[in-house]
């Protein structure tokens, strides 16, 4: 029944729009490959392959691969609602395994007996050629957890189609390649110049992707709730207002919804729905970067209420979309844009590569099938597949062996067998869930100590010797923030005008100004004893002009790195270096730290050292390589 429900709505739904104007000049030109045609002729039970430049699996210097993985339940879940009492997290503390080393034994046999390519997870395929959409088995699942699962709403008829990547950054490359000419100053018309819409603090790394290409950052202005959709620098202001002058009128955006990086927002449903509105109007394709999509903290906005002896906010949902997946976990998650996606105009990255590892370099694009189609006809003459190593551990770590291997698996000692399963659906939901816990609980604690080190107290010394019982205590503020509500960042905005050498005469005729406290206190914390490193704004600010007006005034600290407990030791001496630093009063201190910091930006990076001689580690709360 439900099926047959299904396919009514199915049927009810508009296809999607036709977003081939948009393909850059080389993406119309692609043609499939012409090898890649043959693969199909592969599937052909028993026949004789004398086509394909294929070596012989036989030979494969691999006869099983094995790995000890985690149980799904190995990290304990945190509530999925507001739990301001603990109840919910005492429940939860119980569904957890109670040593967290326990693991299962993964094989996988070089030869699987099924002749299904869905359900055929072994060596023989995953190391041999294959499609440039991904491995089968698991692309299979992927495509079942994105379409029934992650988003079950998206409203477009035939639903989205799903592609293999080689992690967010390759998504990212091809998104980029697909939707956009190349631009060369001083060859090309300014007037052709594409342009980027993005948030004005955003990952650094895409505009490093975007600049070769000669794509122009476009940055929208942000608060709290994430991209602003209408006002002053919002995204219809900057399109309906649009100087052709600059370049083309912008027809990518690009922004990180859950968790931003850096600021650690989510964005709201209702948010999404105005944005998506205001790109549907001017025709523009919406880029959706969502590493953490499944670290949405419920407990932020009670917890930070608590600590400023605030009211404890209503609680809110985050979906209130009609079809559910049945999973509570992420059925209580803010949605993607691709729940909204009527146009069919959301290309969404995902990866493995926060929720299993960065080296697996797997992640996939979830769209429309004829934008997925044109990345494919990328894949197929450039990276192809992920790794088949990388795609086959993990495909039998989710899914575990199918009946066929199941059944010849049996055959081997007990030792060997180790009663392994799979984790599934379900066990892999769980996995997700319980990942969320643990860096909630760093967040918590991150954000818990950082409110204790936010003002510096000073008590003034009295004038006369009758006033000594009495002192004025003042109370600067040297920084604030907003307790995460996703993601794995805190965003802190420094309030380096309350430093006692702000815009203070340097010694060299300069002023003292929010660039050069920034950097001097980054340096200052790498130093005895604090020896802790941050990320700076100023990487990712948009633009220069926002570097220059702002964002010298944040830092990004990463609690995920770390444990939870080098997580309490880190942030502790990062709040106690903020204080001494603050209570440097002599501008040569300060210019010393400057001094020292362009000398060791002239040494090689080899020259550079993170550790002093008696072991004292510098702990790197920036986390820069990656994320």
């Amino acid at each position: 029944m439900e099926t047959s429900n299904n396919s009514i709505a199915d049927a009810v739904r508009p296809l999607p729009k036709d977003m081939s104007h948009h393909f850059s000049d080389v993406t119309k030109a692609r043609a499939p490959s012409r090898m890649k045609e043959f693969y199909k002729y592969f599937l052909i039970p028993n026949i004789g392959q004398l086509a394909g430049g294929l070596p012989s699996a036989s030979l494969f210097p691999f006869d099983t691969l094995e790995a000890q993985t985690a149980r799904p339940d190995r990290w304990t879940p945190t509530p999925n609602y507001p739990d301001p009492d603990g109840t919910l997290s005492s429940r939860l503390a119980a569904t957890s395994i109670s040593n967290p080393t326990v693991a299962s034994h993964v094989v996988v046999p070089h030869d699987a007996p099924t002749s299904d390519p869905r359900k055929k997870i072994d060596l023989a395929t995953a190391l041999q050629y294959g499609q440039a959409d991904g491995y089968p088995p698991l692309l299979s699942f992927v495509r079942e957890f994105t379409r029934d699962y992650l988003h079950p709403n998206v409203p477009y008829k035939g639903g989205p189609e799903v592609i293999f990547t080689v992690g967010s950054t390759d998504g990212m490359s091809k998104t980029l390649e697909v939707f956009s000419n190349v631009w060369v100053e001083g060859k090309n018309d300014i007037r052709e110049r594409p342009g980027l819409l993005c948030e004005v603090f955003m990952y650094a790394n895409v505009l490093t992707q975007a600049q070769p290409r000669g794509i122009q950052p476009v940055p929208i202005e942000m608060d709290d709730g994430g991209m602003l959709p209408y006002g002053p620098g919002s995204l219809e202001d900057v399109l309906a207002n649009w100087d052709h002058s600059k370049g083309k009128r912008p027809h990518l955006l690009y922004t990180v919804t859950m968790g931003h990086n850096p600021t650690s927002g989510v964005l709201s449903l209702e948010r999404r729905k105005e944005l998506y509105s205001i790109c549907s109007k001017y025709d523009v394709i919406i880029i959706e970067d969502d590493p953490y999509w499944y670290l949405q903290y419920p407990s932020a906005a009670v917890e930070e209420a608590k600590a400023r002896n605030l009211p404890i906010p209503e609680p809110k949902i985050a979906n209130t979309l009609e079809k559910k997946s049945g999973y509570e976990y992420l059925d209580s998650l803010a949605p993607s844009f691709l729940s909204i996606d009527v146009d069919g105009r959301v290309v969404r990255l995902d990866t493995f590569s926060k929720t299993v590892a960065p080296g697996c370099r797997m992640g996939w694009i979830t769209s429309s099938p004829s934008i997925c189609e044109r990345i494919l006809r990328v894949s197929e003459t450039g990276t192809q597949q992920p790794s088949g190593f990388a795609q086959v551990v993990i495909a039998e770590t989710i899914m575990g062996p199918q009946p066929e291997a199941s059944a010849a698996f049996a055959a081997r000692s007990a030792k060997d067998r180790a009663t392994f399963s799979g984790w599934k659906m379900e066990g892999w939901v769980r996995w997700l869930a319980g990942l969320r816990g643990q860096y909630e609980r760093r967040m918590n604690r991150m954000s818990k100590i950082l409110e204790e080190h936010a003002y510096q107290l000073k008590q003034s010394t009295p004038m006369r010797g009758s006033d000594s019982d009495w002192g004025v205590i003042t109370k600067t503020q040297l920084y604030d923030f907003k307790w995460p509500r996703g993601g794995m960042f805190l965003w802190l905005h420094m309030r380096f005008e309350t430093h006692p050498l702000w815009k203070a005469a340097g010694s060299r005729g300069n002023l003292i100004d929010g660039v050069a406290l920034s950097t001097a206190l980054m340096i200052f914390l790498t130093r005895k004893p604090y020896l802790v490193l941050v990320s700076p704004g100023l990487m990712f600010s948009a633009t220069d002009k926002i570097r220059r007006e702002r964002g010298w005034a944040y830092y990004r600290l990463c609690f995920a790195a770390e444990s939870e407990e080098n997580v309490d030791s880190c942030s502790l001496r990062f709040g106690e270096g903020v204080q001494r630093f603050w209570r440097i009063k002599n501008v040569k201190e300060l210019e010393a730290l400057l001094d020292d910091d362009a000398q060791s930006q002239s040494q090689s990076q080899s020259q550079r050292r993170t550790q002093d001689d008696d072991g004292a580690q510098l702990v790197n709360l920036g986390s820069w390589m990656g994320c």
